[in-house]
């Protein structure tokens, strides 16, 4: 599971990530608390699957000049 913390666009990125499939990775959004969304993977690398999420999110025009946050969950 990762967590992307992110204060605004909260259903923008949601909506991303639910939709993203490409290079056999994809992720479903489970839950949101606070700030904090959470999304599962179908890939075993965290890191890998946090690093994407951020890089897919950072290249939408409102993600480029968006803070937040993406990490793995253990």
């Amino acid at each position: 599971m990762i967590e992307i913390s992110a204060g605004v666009h909260q259903d923008k990125i949601i909506e991303l990530l639910n939709n993203y499939n490409e290079d056999g990775i994809q992720f479903t959004f489970n839950e949101k608390k606070g700030i904090n969304l959470y999304f599962s993977t179908n890939i075993e690398d965290l890191e890998k699957a946090a690093s994407v999420a951020k890089s897919v999110i950072k290249k939408q025009p409102w993600g480029s000049v968006l803070y937040f946050r993406s990490s793995p969950l253990s």
